[in-house]
């Protein structure tokens, strides 16, 4: 219902309530009506069910078949390492995820544990759970509202509302009736459970709680959103879909052919079975984990904490990023940016305020002096010195106070006003507290001689009750036209975007009734939540790596514009009224040119994500409030702040920015795209040779030789070519990182004609070496050692030209030590086993150095062929270029 469209009296009606509060026993019959004001949770946590999850992949139920069909063969050792790649990737997800779950649990701590309440005209002390609706709550500054509430009257309240709706500003509050199709930033007569009192204090009637106050509904929304695969997820079960049907056709037609041909029905199977398992990359799944952590790691140096390791390369497929901007695009912190005073126009920048390029110092201008003067005794804000370093006070300052009145001592005390002016010079006489009327406030000081007036408040409030103006050290007397003049500079302030506060004062007589009449004008002073200095080059560098920037803010247009200006986001800006008047398809159409979203509400920061995702884009979220934790989850990443996001918005995230600091989020995008690059490599070397074996087997039946490899030869060739070397391609570093990153759908995108090469050059080689040792009437043990040899060597060279699209010449052939070690490590085995009694196990035979000159050609005919191959089109392309400049 629309409480905030009704009168505070009809809504005490609505409820059967009174001012003074139910009574007891009213309260414990609503209490067993409504239930208690908790956020109810879904289900508990189950830890069994979390792991069981991890399993659920196309490529893992691949694995785990294997693992089978190794058992079934008798082939333990391969059967241990399959199944213990299954359930390292299995216990890494179940950390990564585990508090992922909790995220519904931590919206409780929102709703704090106690709360005032009238009950029979008396005031106690509740737990918040017993709250209901029709109670009467109490609240003063720096309380938390414990549901959701219509104020029935106040006295200069405030209301930080920054963490449900975005607003940066504290939210002035009154019980005032609204039109009915007033939006949450715009009810001004209500309070939200979860947001905080800044100023002021009040008395208001509950009307929801628990799961249906605001917080509550996100919650029950937030249960309703299952997390989607990430882009990694999604490419590696597609691939995982796609080999698996290549592997088994082609495994089936071996055996098919095999039984055809009259082979030994078990030789056959068991065959068919090591070609299937060769041929699938059962050390795929460890190796993207692994590379996924390394860049984890690199992330956390850079101020990104990778909740889920799928997130660590799904960031780098990314191609929009909504951002908010409270806190995350600005810095969430009222800073001075403009002071209009003796007819100039100054800014503030850092530590001195300039006209044009010149300094204007205070002491040296009476009327500056004047004007920062009075905006820190007309303020009740305080300071304290943090902290004192060797016995000098260090100029950093802890101040209390509401943002707007904490900017102006801040930017006081940077100015180097006398500390002295700020709290001892004049003393306080009484306060004439700010109303929604006069829309100002005064402070009465004594000076001394008499008191003294300091006043300030809206522009045109302050310039209607000036009777006078200072301009070069004179007073002079305002007139309409003048008053004119001076609102009109106030315009031009606040269409930067800026919140603008007048500035007056003057000498009081004794006993004087009317105060705030016939004051002194001195000046303007507009404020403003100003954008982080690293945030302009962070977004230009998005645009560099080919993503969108939009913002999505609760702020008002104007701010949202002027800042989105400042920071580069452009493009059509529009409200979240005018938001819910587009439907689905319009908002389709035109999402593609909306760079702001102003005045949003969280489910339309939801539908906004959904639109973009429906569209085909893949978007991350950064956000740290509730108010952005559905679209945080709904989001392919949802990237937290660290410092400001609260404990909701950073368990359902999947990155979060320690330092809060934008730019971090293009460091992890660099990280990302490198781990699907090096994802790419290592899915091209793996498969790139994988499938020789199975057409080298398949030629040898069709022609009835004797099997070039035994079916414990090629699980062996399986071992050792594939798991190290790919794991040593997870430290190369990236090439192609910038720019516009490709869309793909499956990891094999792009490399199925280098797969169809590679894989024929693999098998063209072992099947000439295999046929020149039948014709060269070797022992079938010394061909098929050959064979396995120079397959291994072929694997174990073609694996460094893998590592990059340029040449080994340009990138260095020994650059990436870690492979170097691989392939030691990888030829050291399999000597142990040709060179060793092992060698009767594997049915092998002790190669001569003869054979060794035999194998070598065709171990490096296939990076010697690619190698040139690459050399050749890098010609093409530089002499392509030459032509055309």
């Amino acid at each position: 219902m629309n409480y905030h469209a009704l009168e505070a009296e009809e809504v005490l009606k609505e409820f059967k309530s009174k001012k003074e509060g139910l009574s007891e026993s009213d309260s414990k019959d609503r209490l067993n009506e409504y239930g208690e004001n908790i956020i109810e949770d879904e289900a508990k946590i189950n830890p069994i069910k979390i792991f069981l999850v991890q399993f659920s992949s196309v490529l893992i139920y691949v694995l785990l078949a294997s693992c089978v069909l190794s058992v079934f063969i008798k082939h333990y050792i391969d059967a241990s390492i399959i199944f213990a790649i299954v359930f390292l990737d299995a216990i890494i997800g179940f950390i990564q995820q585990y508090r992922a779950e909790k995220s519904v649990l931590e919206l409780k701590k929102l709703l704090v544990p106690y709360a005032k309440v009238l009950r029979n005209g008396v005031l106690k002390k509740i737990k918040s759970n017993e709250i209901v609706p029709g109670d009467i709550l109490v609240f003063s500054e720096g309380d938390k509202i414990a549901a959701d509430c219509r104020i029935i009257n106040s006295d200069y309240l405030e209301v930080n509302e920054a963490i449900l709706t975005g607003e940066s500003l504290p939210i002035r509050k009154e019980n005032k009736k609204l039109h009915e199709n007033a939006v949450l930033t715009e009810r001004i007569n209500m309070l939200y459970a979860g947001t905080s009192i800044v100023k002021g204090n009040c008395k208001c009637l509950v009307v929801s709680t628990g799961q249906e106050t605001e917080f509550g509904k996100i919650a029950g929304i937030l249960k309703k959103l299952n997390p989607e695969e990430t882009q990694m997820q999604k490419k590696l079960n597609k691939f995982a879909a796609q080999i698996s049907l290549i592997t088994l056709v082609i495994s089936a037609l071996v055996l098919i052919i095999g039984l055809v041909y009259g082979m030994d029905k078990f030789e056959i199977l068991l065959t068919s079975i090591a070609l299937a398992i060769s041929a699938i990359p059962e050390g795929l799944p460890a190796v993207v984990t692994i590379g996924l952590a390394i860049a984890a790691k690199k992330m956390a140096k850079n101020n990104v904490i990778v909740r889920k390791l799928a997130a660590a390369e799904s960031l780098g497929d990314v191609t929009v990023i909504c951002t908010d901007k409270t806190g995350t695009i600005t810095e969430e912190k009222m800073h001075v940016a403009k002071v209009f005073v003796d007819n100039k126009i100054l800014d503030k920048r850092d530590d001195f305020l300039y006209f044009k390029n010149y300094k204007v110092k205070l002491d040296e201008n009476k009327e500056a002096f004047d004007l920062v003067k009075t905006s820190v005794l007309c303020n009740n804000a305080r300071f304290e010195i943090k902290e004192k370093i060797d016995g000098n006070i260090s100029e950093k300052y802890d101040i209390i106070g509401d943002p707007t009145e904490s900017a102006l001592v801040l930017s006081a005390l940077e100015l180097g006003v006398n500390k002295k002016v700020l709290s001892e010079e004049e003393p306080r006489v009484r306060e004439i507290a700010f109303d929604s009327e006069r829309k100002m406030m005064s402070i009465i000081r004594d000076s001394g001689r008499n008191n003294k007036i300091y006043t300030k408040g809206s522009p045109l409030h302050i310039i209607e009750r000036c009777s006078f103006e200072l301009v070069d050290g004179e007073m002079k007397k305002l007139t309409e036209k003048r008053k004119e003049e001076l609102m009109k500079n106030a315009e031009i302030m606040e269409r930067e975007a800026l919140r603008v506060l007048g500035f007056a004062f003057r000498n009081l007589n004794r006993g004087e009734k009317n105060p705030e009449a016939g004051l002194i004008f001195i000046g303007f002073i507009g404020m403003q939540d100003t954008p982080r200095k690293e945030v302009k080059k962070a977004i230009e560098d998005c645009e560099k790596l080919g993503i969108k920037v939009k913002m999505i803010t609760g702020d008002s247009m104007v701010t949202a514009k002027e800042i989105a200006k400042q920071v580069g986001i452009f493009g059509k800006a529009i409200s979240g009224q005018e938001l819910d008047k587009m439907s689905d398809e319009k908002l389709l159409r035109e999402i593609e040119d909306i760079g702001i979203f102003a005045r949003t509400t969280p489910q339309q920061k939801l539908r906004i994500v959904e639109i973009l995702k429906l569209k085909g884009e893949n978007v991350a979220i950064t956000g740290d409030g509730v108010n952005d934790t559905l679209a945080l989850k709904r989001a392919d990443i949802g990237v937290a702040m660290g410092i400001r996001g609260t404990d909701v918005a950073r368990e359902v995230s999947d990155l979060i920015l320690v330092d809060d600091n934008f730019s971090s989020i293009v460091k992890a995008v660099e990280e990302g795209r490198l781990v699907y690059e090096n994802t790419k490599k290592i899915t091209k070397f793996l498969m790139g040779v994988n499938f020789a074996e199975i057409f080298l087997i398949l030629f040898a039946i069709l022609f009835k030789t004797p099997l070039p490899l035994l079916p414990i030869q090629i699980l062996w060739i399986n071992l050792v070519t594939d798991s190290i070397p790919a794991i040593a391609l997870v430290f190369e570093k990236g090439n192609s990182i910038k720019g516009n990153f490709k869309k793909e759908k499956s990891v094999l995108d792009g490399m199925i004609t280098y797969l169809f090469i590679s894989g024929l050059v693999c098998f063209l080689s072992q099947l000439f070496l295999f046929l020149l040792g039948l014709k060269m009437k070797l022992g079938i043990e010394e061909i098929r050692s050959l064979v396995l040899t120079s397959s291994i060597l072929f694997e174990l060279l073609f694996v460094y030209t893998c590592r990059s699209e340029e040449s080994l010449i340009k990138i260095g052939i020994f650059s990436n030590k870690y492979l170097n070690y691989a392939f030691a490590a990888c030829l050291a085995m399999n000597l142990i086993v040709i060179y060793t009694p092992l060698n009767s196990l594997f049915g092998l035979y002790s190669l001569s150095l003869k054979d060794w000159a035999l194998i070598m050609p065709f171990a490096f005919s296939g990076v010697v062929l690619f190698e040139v191959w690459k050399i050749i089109e890098r010609e093409k392309r530089w002499g392509f270029r030459s032509s055309n400049c």
